[in-house]
């Protein structure tokens, strides 16, 4: 009887875990089926393709809103998510780049950075230390430009423009479009910036191996491989955070009377009294608590600003990743100090004595804050060494506050710049219900009415490298030297790589568009088009399979619908069209980007497009060059000459506000 009634209870226990089970896996499938309800908003075919690619890829290729609904709206995007299409010409373009794929162990020994170099030629006798005056840099610079040649060293500024390199190429070229899109939203949400020397070595290594193959992935593995990073941990000076531990027998010693000691035992006391203080003040030395990255990590990683976390729970999680720091890296490169520990111990003793080593990454049990420690709450007993660090990360990836975070910066940046909370609330519910899956969460926002509702359309302004790289792939140009539209993305306000803050770029078109950088872009869409940017060429007339348009308002308006498909165009092109009809369009358009390329004027953000002199265009007085007034038409052969007027032409739909949306 007994054993009847027992078996019943385990069939219902299993019955109901069966169940649970299923409804968990039914929640994972439903969020991972890609059901786009674009028809719903009265889009056609081509329109949500045109929608997808403007915010999936860095812009449309001539012709890839057919493509891609020939393949299948929802075909294509599965292919982007799996992130894993063959880039044979892509590969080819990068082979020719021998830094991108190296270590930081090769980095720190390939590319040493200044003043190591500097202390390499003084002790080789390259430089003799008391030889050089302040007064003859000049000198120094070029025995060290010596060493370094004859050593094999390599500038590091080399290693960067590599990387700047690759990031154009794979943009401009790369099939799997979405994965390098996500790649630059969690490198900018997982800040690490170039301008601080202590990680930026790291920084190309950090975006190959950290960011873009976790892109896809889970929230939780993304974090801790930032976390475990040497970009990360230099950059939020982690990998000199370090605990103050004195066991409790020396605390006891410290605290105790001499009073009926011997002599001798009064020196013994005193002597290790001396060597504990010691101790304290060579761990203080070393950097003490340093809350940086505890701060950031809750902040703008996980829980946000309002993630119901308080200052004592950032000065405990600190305490929390103590010892969290860099590897040996290289012969004589950051984490060196960490090197004869290492080989002292050997694999098997460093783990026997809590030590962990990974990569890059080195867990110093000497340095960890052993006590014990209460983050949100959550008790973290003494003694909790590395392990400690990897639960309260993973509590932080999978908190309800972190969601909604996540949620609402994948939603401003793909949606719309203030997205609605109905869409963020959907997209943070998946967040929970699969763990971090980014996947799950991407398809959530795509399957929501919101994605496609008016208020998503063309709704998000490129960034000074989304409008370079979206206009090089619409116009199907070749890039020899990708280096030149590196330096034109810096012109019009992006210095890619090199934002100090933490924070990352901001994500809002009210931070890019200011009276200077409309005029900037428009100066990059003339030069682009008329072929003055080095190494990067066009052939405008095959974009319209060599037909020559008749006039320069059929030109705008062929172009425009090649450059922007399945876009309302009417309104921009009567807007252009007075532009064209001025014969110096190109000087004012030159001189008035000098002139404000300084300014910033941050209540210009409707992206009006007014005349170089910053008053209204009126058609009526402008002038062609051949005399004829502006609304007469003139033939593009006419004016063209060599295509210059099909140039101009195309250069001031790249320049127009509607080129700036996506």
């Amino acid at each position: 009887m007994k054993r009847n009634i027992h078996n019943f209870y385990m069939s219902v226990i299993l019955f109901c875990c069966a169940i649970i089970l299923s409804s968990f896996v039914r929640v994972i499938s439903a969020s991972d089926k890609i059901a786009m309800p674009y028809k719903k908003s009265g889009l056609s075919n081509e329109q949500a393709a045109a929608h997808l690619l403007s915010r999936f890829t860095y812009g449309a290729q001539p012709g890839q809103v057919e493509e891609v609904v020939k393949v299948g709206l929802d075909k294509w995007l599965k292919k982007q998510l799996d992130g894993n299409l063959e880039d044979k010409n892509l590969n080819q373009m990068l082979s020719q780049y021998d830094a991108i794929n190296i270590s930081n162990s090769e980095v720190e020994d390939l590319f040493p950075q200044g003043p190591r170099v500097r202390r390499w030629a003084i002790r080789d006798g390259y430089i003799h230390k008391d030889s050089i005056s302040s007064n003859n840099n000049k000198y120094e610079r070029e025995l060290i430009q010596t060493y370094m040649k004859d050593k094999g060293y390599r500038p590091l500024q080399e290693l960067y423009r590599q990387f700047f390199n690759q990031k154009i190429l794979r943009a401009a070229y790369g099939e799997n479009q979405l994965r390098e899109i996500m790649t630059d939203f969690w490198f900018n949400h997982f800040n690490v910036a170039l301008n601080k020397p202590q990680c930026a070595s790291f920084v190309p290594a950090y975006e190959r191996d950290v960011i873009r193959p976790n892109v896809f992935g889970g929230f939780e593995d993304l974090l801790l491989s930032t976390a475990k990073s040497p970009a990360m941990l230099m950059y939020l000076d982690n990998s000199s955070s370090s605990g103050v531990n004195v066991p409790m027998s020396d605390q006891e010693m410290m605290s105790m009377s001499d009073m009926g000691m011997s002599t001798e035992q009064k020196a013994k006391r005193k002597e290790r009294v001396k060597k504990i203080q010691q101790q304290i003040q060579n761990k203080k030395k070393q950097g003490g608590l340093n809350e940086n990255y505890a701060r950031e990590v809750m902040e703008l990683h996980t829980l946000g600003v309002d993630g119901g976390y308080t200052q004592n729970d950032v000065t405990q999680a600190a305490r929390v990743l103590t010892g969290w720091t860099v590897a040996p890296l290289g012969k004589e490169g950051y984490g060196a100090g960490n090197k004869n520990l290492i080989e002292r111990l050997g694999s098997s003793g460093l783990k026997e004595k809590g030590f962990v080593l990974d990569g890059d990454f080195f867990f110093n049990a000497n340095r960890h804050d052993n006590g014990e420690k209460v983050v949100l709450g959550k008790k973290f007993p003494a003694g909790g060494g590395y392990d400690e660090g990897v639960e309260l990360l993973k509590m932080l990836a999978h908190h309800q506050s972190t969601a909604k975070f996540i949620a609402k910066k994948l939603a401003v940046r793909f949606v719309n710049d203030v997205p609605p909370s109905s869409l963020i609330d959907k997209m943070a519910k998946t967040f929970i219900a699969t763990k971090g899956d980014i996947k799950s969460v991407l398809i959530t926002m795509v399957n929501a009415p919101e994605f496609w509702s008016e208020q998503a359309l063309r709704e998000k302004t490129k960034s000074p490298f989304e409008l370079a790289m979206s206009a090089v792939r619409s116009l199907n140009a070749e890039i020899t030297q990708p280096y030149e539209l590196y330096s034109w993305i810096n012109r019009m306000g992006q210095q890619m790589y090199y934002y100090q803050a933490p924070t990352g770029f901001p994500d809002n078109g009210q931070y890019w568009i200011n009276t200077g950088s409309l005029l900037n872009r428009m100066n990059f869409g003339l030069a682009l088009a008329s072929q003055r940017i080095p190494g990067v060429k066009l052939n405008l007339a095959s974009l319209n399979n060599n037909r020559e348009p008749e006039s320069v308002e059929a030109a705008l308006l062929t172009y425009s619908k090649l450059i922007m498909p399945e876009r309302e165009l009417a309104q921009t092109v009567a807007r252009l069209k007075p532009m064209l009809n001025d014969p110096n369009l190109q000087q004012k358009v030159a001189k008035a980007a000098e002139q404000n390329s300084a300014k910033k004027d941050n209540n210009n953000t409707g992206m009006e497009m007014q005349s170089m002199d910053s008053k209204p265009v009126k058609e009526e007085k402008m002038k062609m060059g051949s005399g004829r007034k502006a609304n007469e038409n003139p033939p593009i052969k006419t004016q063209a000459g060599n295509n210059t007027m099909l140039a101009q032409v195309v250069g001031v739909i790249i320049g127009s506000p509607e080129f700036q949306r996506k």
